[in-house]
């Protein structure tokens, strides 16, 4: 049997959900084929990493023997940390020497681009740091999509971006075929194109005239849509007054900062109502709202149906794959 093993290597502060998502693809991979199998290892700088959630995860460091890898992941969700360079780096470039797979979930593409291992090659990463990653390393093709694949250059946004580019290599590996009966397997209805673009990456990037104040607020929201966070928070946490924050979004958005964030809680609600098969009310509890009556109002409000209404529509769609299936 082939193994192919995968290394994500994890710095402090990453995103929790980014790592299970990319692991989870590789585990259903590892089941449906045959002939073929896929093992996760994890990689620190130190034996021991925190997630940006606090949980902390067990890592083999950069220092020890580790088995014979075919790709190496990095998976981070913050801005440049120049202490982790000397170590990190030359991994990297290691890595590279040897014709590894290279990639990047999250802001792990940064890492990519300081190691010189993206000059010409097209690349992604969560768009807060798009601006710049772009000033900083103008040779790089950076994209405002969910994912990117090049050569053996892979790169993703965070949270289920970085499981969108690992079924897509899936598919490339092993055919179209296969990455349906991934997606299927881990309860998606369709597989995401990579030129799906980010959410508001086009608007709010400071490069196209937004505001860097504006766009930390808008990744506040985005990674907290299960547990919002008050506008007062969201204006301590950024730096700005209540005031000053609510100015922005008029100026730049057109809209109250609390309005934004409730579309945006929406968004992810219609997403895993279209994509899922989590029941309506574990969606609306995932996406903030604390009542069934109040997710289902909101929805009505937003979309002009209620969510169960909103999931019959899909039906169709949901039995159509399961029904071909062999």
């Amino acid at each position: 049997m082939k193994l192919t093993r995968c290394a994500f290597l994890l710095l402090p502060g990453f995103g929790l959900q980014t790592l299970a998502g990319a692991m989870e693809a590789l585990a259903a991979a590892a089941q449906l084929l045959d002939g073929e199998a896929y093992e996760s290892l994890l990689l620190g700088p130190q034996r021991e990493i925190a997630a940006s959630t606090g949980a902390r995860l067990q890592c083999l460091t950069l220092a020890e023997q580790t088995p014979a890898l075919d790709a190496i992941f990095v998976v981070s969700d913050g801005a440049w940390q120049a202490a982790l360079a000397p170590a990190l780096l030359p991994c990297l470039r290691d890595g590279a020497a040897r014709g590894l797979v290279l990639g990047g979930l999250g802001t792990g593409a940064a890492w990519l681009a300081e190691a010189g291992l993206l000059r010409g090659y097209r690349a992604t990463l969560s768009w807060p740091h798009g601006a710049a990653l772009a000033e900083r390393h103008p040779d790089i093709l950076l994209s405002q999509h969910l994912y990117e694949l090049d050569r053996d250059r892979l790169s993703s946004a965070g949270q289920q971006a970085s499981q969108d580019l690992l079924l897509a290599w899936l598919g490339q590996r092993h055919g179209e075929r296969m990455a349906q009966e991934l997606a299927m397997a881990l309860g998606l209805e369709r597989l995401r194109g990579r030129d799906e673009q980010q959410r508001q990456t086009g608007r709010i990037a400071g490069n196209n005239g937004g505001s860097a104040k504006l766009a930390e607020a808008v990744a506040l929201m985005e990674a907290n849509l299960g547990e919002p966070l008050a506008t007062e928070d969201i204006a301590g946490l950024v730096g700005v007054s209540r005031r000053q924050l609510e100015r922005l979004f008029k100026q730049h958005l057109d809209t109250l900062p609390a309005r934004w964030y409730l579309g945006l809680r929406l968004e992810r609600a219609r997403r895993m109502l279209r994509q899922t098969s989590q029941s309506v009310l574990q969606i609306g509890l995932s996406c903030g709202f604390a009542t069934a009556s109040h997710f289902s109002n909101a929805y009505r409000a937003g979309f002009g149906c209620t969510p169960r209404e909103e999931r019959s529509r899909q039906s169709q769609a949901w039995r159509t794959p399961h029904e071909d299936s062999p």
